[in-house]
């Protein structure tokens, strides 16, 4: 039977594949009978809620990750822009790079020996450039070690450096790495100043990269190595090895190297001259960066350890500096200003000049204390007045004050000679005769040392044992003004009083032109003008400068000078020099003693060598009884005969003249050699040129040589032997 169906049981039509779920999940609700499904609305709501709220979370991560990663490259971007901008306005401030170019290194003069050593260098740098195949090859790997390991694979600027310096200075809350390249400390010490701001840095970079671009990284390292500063006025490798080690770069050892490059992190600070235990201890840092880095072995490293520390002095050392100072104050008068690399030949031989600083050192480190004296000088010259060997005092590093050329001291007996000379010139011989006895010469009365009197004596005996009366009255008898003429001609420059007293040396001179003074005697008469620069050339050879004392003027007769070296030679022989003495060798001289031993001289020589020897205090304090015939004349045989051993021995011109020794060569030999006082008083001929042959144009003297006595009492007092000997 059909249903019947009423309003409350129509069913309406439905699409179930159209349905929502929403649709389908509310009539199945509505058909859920009992309290079950209410419950289910509860829980299924609170399940729910949960879901949503994890991925807005996640949401909003990744929303600030990609904002931070938007904003870091927006950042970076404008920090770009805006270091772009920096670099570009201090680019714009900087002149174009078409004009840059590498500045000149300050000249360095280069003075060496006679025989090319080099003694020293002077200038801004205080050392030559040397090639980077002419250094030791410890020195770069020891400064590429510990400066900048990956110089040769960077472009000038090493970021991986510079992160490396910034992580460890943050670490360390200071400074303690630096992140500048090889070529940016280059490009600083060329091109700019030292005060830290970001316009400095900025050039720095681009001056780098310049350099860079401009240069292979071998040409930069080698500038580098020559321009970089090692403290205690050395700038360059070259200067520092032969500052703090004494020798060339290219001797330097894998300890000296270490010790260089240390250097450069605080190189005043650090200077082995101030601080050698700083310097010491820096080294070993180098060394460990050198193993890591892989340039050197283990073997090796163990043997530079085990190296003994080195210690420099606190000033530039070395006996050899009193010349290099002297050489720069002649120099500018030479060839003017200096602007470029210069090489000077100086006359000095080393060998000489380390026998000189040895025999003045032994002598003061020995007799300095016990005898009151602190310092002391010495001079050499040959034959034609060129320094051989020159010191000016005990110890460069501590007093660079020449004694030798500046210091100007009364010259006390050591003077005498040019009185005797002046009275030979007018016409007085070695065995002239005068009366040893107290004299009177206005309000002054000179004694003789040892307070005694000899009566008749001859002036070669008066100069022998140095009698001061006798010396008084040749000085009266000449005329003082004599005197100072034929010192004067001779050699003595310094300014002198032309009065009784000259007779004993109380005129001050110098000891170099003093010592060169003496030198005619021994060469036959010859100016001999001190001068210790040979030549003066550039860096490619050529020469600015030749001296010119090849043609020394004669200043003295040949016999009068045969006449001074019979007497002088007795001093050394017989009298107040006979500690002089050589063996094998004739040598002359004269001691010289000033007032309370102040000064104490020996001034002597060979047919080679001319040399003199001062001794005292430079507040000019007295020693202890040191004369002229003790400490200064031990020590000028000590030298001379150190400067003749293994050479021929040669007589001097006691009979005629010879030609001066040249720098080169060797002395000649007397053909006659005298047997006798009497034959070496045979007048020789003017007419006989420098080689002992009679020429066809007479030798005429100065002027004033020989010139005849002073009018108004002056005149020579002619004794019987004076007649009987023609004079």
């Amino acid at each position: 039977m059909p249903r019947k169906i009423t309003p409350q049981s129509r069913i309406e039509p439905s699409f179930e594949k159209t349905r929502s779920k929403s649709a389908k999940r509310t009539v199945a609700d509505e058909r859920v009978a009992g309290k079950s499904a209410p419950a289910k609305r509860r829980k299924k709501p609170a399940s729910k809620a949960r879901k949503p709220k994890a991925r807005n979370g996640r949401s909003r991560l990744g929303r600030a990750f990609r904002s931070l990663i938007y904003w870091s490259f927006v950042l970076a971007i404008w920090g770009g822009i805006a270091i772009a901008g920096v670099v570009a306005y201090y680019g714009a401030r900087m002149p174009s790079a078409a004009t840059w170019s590498i500045p000149d290194r300050p000249p360095n003069v280069k003075i060496v020996s006679v025989r090319g050593e080099v003694m020293a260098n002077r200038g801004a740098t205080g050392g030559e450039a040397v090639l980077l195949g002419d250094m030791s090859p410890y020195i770069p790997q020891a400064v590429i070690a510990i400066e900048d390991r990956r110089f040769y694979s960077h472009f000038g600027v090493d970021p991986i450096g510079l992160a490396r310096a910034m992580v460890a200075n943050v670490s360390a809350g200071r400074m303690v790495q630096g992140g500048s390249t090889l070529t940016q400390q280059l490009a600083k010490n060329l091109f700019l100043s030292p005060e830290r701001t970001i316009e400095r840095k900025v050039q720095e970079v681009l001056l780098s990269l310049w350099l860079e671009h401009k240069f292979a990284k071998d040409q930069i390292l080698e500038m580098y190595l020559n321009r970089v500063f090692f403290g205690s006025g050395a700038y360059g490798v070259e200067a520092a090895s032969r500052r703090y080690f004494r020798k060339p770069a290219r001797d330097v050892t894998l300890a000296e190297a270490a010790l260089l490059a240390g250097l450069l992190k605080a190189p005043s600070r650090l200077s082995p001259a101030r601080n050698p235990k700083g310097a010491e201890e820096r080294a070993q840092v180098v060394l460990a960066a050198m193993r890591e880095h892989g340039v050197v072995s283990d073997r090796e490293i163990a043997t530079a350890l085990t190296s003994p520390q080195i210690r420099a002095k606190s000033y530039w050392t070395g006996s050899e500096n009193y010349v290099a100072d002297m050489v720069m104050k002649r120099l500018p008068d030479l060839v003017g200003p200096v602007t470029e690399d210069l090489v000077v030949d100086t006359t000095i031989d080393f060998h000489l000049q380390r026998e000189a600083e040895k025999a003045l050192r032994a002598s003061l480190e020995a007799n300095g204390a016990k005898l009151a004296v602190s310092q002391g000088a010495l001079v050499s010259v040959d034959g034609t007045g060129a320094v051989r060997a020159l010191i000016g005092g005990r110890e460069y590093a501590t007093s660079q004050f020449d004694r030798a050329t500046e210091a100007k001291r009364q010259p006390g007996s050591a003077f005498k000679p040019f009185v005797y000379a002046a009275a030979l010139e007018q016409g007085r011989t070695p065995l002239s005769v005068r009366n040893d006895a107290p004299v009177r010469i206005g309000k002054w009365t000179p004694e003789n040392y040892d307070g005694k009197y000899r009566g008749a004596v001859t002036l070669s005996d008066a100069l022998t044992f140095s009698l001061n009366t006798v010396a008084a009255q040749l000085a009266m008898e000449v005329g003082p003004k004599t005197v100072v003429q034929t010192a004067r001609r001779l050699g003595i420059e310094a300014d002198m009083k032309a009065n009784a007293s000259i007779a004993l040396g109380t005129s001050e001179v110098t000891l170099m032109e003093l010592t060169a003074a003496y030198a005619p005697f021994m060469n036959g008469g010859y100016k001999a003008t001190p001068h210790v620069i040979r030549r003066v050339s550039t860096q490619d050879g050529k020469v600015l400068y030749e001296n010119t004392y090849d043609n020394p003027p004669r200043v003295i007769d040949p016999l009068v000078a045969a006449m001074m070296n019979q007497m002088l030679v007795r001093v050394v022989s017989e009298g107040t020099g006979k500690k002089a003495g050589l063996d094998g060798w004739m040598a002359a001289g004269k001691t010289g003693t000033s007032q309370s031993f102040r000064d104490a001289l020996f001034v002597g020589y060979t047919a080679n060598l001319a040399t003199g020897v001062w001794f005292g205090n430079d507040n000019g304090a007295p020693m202890k009884k040191v004369t002229g015939g003790a400490l200064p004349a031990q020590t000028w045989k000590t030298f001379m005969q150190a400067a003749h051993k293994g050479l021929p021995a040669v007589r001097l011109p006691l009979a005629g003249p010879v030609p001066p020794v040249s720098i080169g060569g060797s002395s000649i030999a007397e053909d006659d050699p005298v047997a006798g006082l009497m034959r070496d008083l045979i007048p020789i001929p003017l007419s006989r040129d420098s080689t002992g042959a009679t020429g066809d144009s007479p030798l005429v003297p100065p002027a004033d040589v020989g010139v005849s006595p002073q009018p108004g009492g002056n005149a020579p007092r002619t004794t019987l032997l004076d007649i009987l000997m023609g004079n």
